[in-house]
């Protein structure tokens, strides 16, 4: 496909392409139209003549939703490739100390190559979870928003945190947490001057504790109380590890999901990263509240953590969702990759019906929208819709074997990324970014784990 380098944005026709809607039937050969960010219409055939419209040629392409993040820590970016052979526990006890030395250029340096490499794997919205604010650092969450701007993708920062230090019986050490008080003055900040809650938003905030290991009852329902008086969405880890059970049970005396029923953290304006150890009440517990999960299966092999009963989930009527998690335990992952990972892990636990490809796309695009809160404007391809989408190139010289190119997005490698749409606006064509130079946003992650070392190296 031969795209120019900004493609115009008012009304769009693709054309000549395979269409896998997410909703609804597929298109073997079929049209989308795109007026200014929304898609305005879809269905078989050529599409309508329109005065003045870009015309692109999709042929040999497969158009699906653009893919939706919903768990990340884009600051690992700066930390990859360090503790290799450990447990959730002793990984976050090691690097503890280096993320205790982040300031904002390391962040924004971070978060760039971070969301570049998202966009570049077919996301389209990606959620963030940011946890560690040393003090005195800069404005960490400032860095990384004007670096979801510049590289163009639709962005949720969830403003996490900590107060739970080793003094109170918590993991983290009691340098890199911060005062409830403080915590909850901060929080509230970053929702009135960030979040946007009008449709086509490019940036709406999550509130989010890190998780039950690190932060305190009275932080999980204070944080709960103020998200749900802004109308802004929650999140944060649980069940990853077995750990973090036998945590729960000797500090509170129930496991984690119980624990987080008792301080009112389960509804449909929450998901939890990871839930890998769920007892079946609690798979039907999450089922019955709406509660959403973002399953991050390369990370959860990386540390060991087990595998997550998503099958289940889903013949329950629970909300899945992808994440590729922080870089640092999952080196490099792209976001189209989990949807591989997320079906081979699947089958190898429950066999090979337990997912489809086309779950996995649904994981990947309405499951993260519902996680999100925005499944009526994304996830799905619709009139209506945002154009958020991509075109991956399947009629390759290898690709093209497969038959069926939604097999070929999901079973194999990655395709190559022929267009990113993110409300209309081209991210990146011809498997490049567009936004932005790709090479510097390559280094400005290479940059931040140079400096992030140093300052780690400086603080000791």
């Amino acid at each position: 496909m031969n795209l120019p380098d900004d493609l115009p944005t008012g009304t769009m026709l693709i054309d000549n392409v395979h269409i896998a809607p997410v909703a609804g039937p597929e298109v073997r050969s079929g049209h989308i139209r795109i007026e200014g960010d929304r898609i305005a219409s879809l269905g078989p055939g050529p599409a309508p003549d329109v005065p003045g419209a870009t015309r692109i040629d999709g042929g040999g392409c497969l158009a699906t939703p653009g893919l939706v993040n919903t768990h990340h820590h884009l600051y690992q970016w700066a930390s990859q490739g360090l503790v290799q052979e450990a447990t959730l526990f002793e990984w976050l006890t090691a690097l503890y100390p280096v993320w205790a030395a982040l300031d904002a250029e390391v962040v924004r340096g971070a978060a760039t190559a971070g969301l570049s490499w998202l966009a570049l794997s077919g996301c389209t919205t990606a959620s963030d979870h940011h946890y560690v604010f040393p003090k005195g650092r800069g404005d960490l969450l400032a860095a990384e928003i004007e670096a979801a701007r510049e590289v163009g993708l639709r962005f949720h920062p969830a403003r996490g945190s900590m107060d739970r230090g080793e003094s109170k019986g918590g993991l983290p050490p009691d340098s890199v947490v911060e005062e409830l008080d403080d915590i909850l003055a901060a929080t509230a900040a970053a929702v009135d001057a960030y979040h946007d809650p009008s449709p086509s938003s490019m940036l709406r905030v999550v509130v989010a504790p890190c998780s039950p290991f690190s932060a305190s009852a009275e932080l999980m329902t204070e944080s709960a109380a103020l998200a749900r008086a802004r109308g802004v969405r929650l999140h944060t880890h649980l069940a990853e590890t077995l750990d973090e059970e036998e945590h729960c049970l000797e500090q509170f005396g129930v496991r984690p999901v119980d624990y987080m029923e008792r301080l009112d953290w389960l509804g449909p304006d929450v998901w939890f990263a990871h839930a890998v150890h769920l007892s079946d009440g609690d798979l039907d517990k999450l089922a019955e509240t709406g509660t959403g999960v973002a399953h991050c299966p390369s990370s959860n092999g990386r540390l060991g953590a087990g595998i997550a009963r998503v099958s289940e989930l889903l013949r329950r009527g629970a909300n899945v969702g992808l994440g590729v998690d922080g870089a640092a335990s999952s080196e490099l992952t792209p976001l189209v990759g989990e949807m591989r990972q997320a079906l081979l892990i699947q089958r190898a636990r429950y066999g090979p019906q337990a997912l489809t490809a086309r779950q996995a796309l649904e994981l990947a695009t309405l499951g993260g929208a519902r996680n999100l809160g925005r499944q009526d404007e994304l996830g799905t391809l619709e009139p209506g819709k945002l154009a958020d989408l991509a075109l991956w190139q399947v009629d390759g010289p290898f690709t093209a074997a497969v038959a069926d190119p939604v097999c070929a997005l999901v079973f194999g490698p990655p395709p190559p990324l022929a267009l990113l749409l993110v409300g209309g606006r081209t991210v990146v064509a011809g498997g490049e970014l567009r936004t932005m130079a790709q090479d510097a946003a390559g280094r400005a992650g290479a940059e931040a784990r140079g400096r992030l070392a140093k300052l780690a190296e400086g603080a000791h």
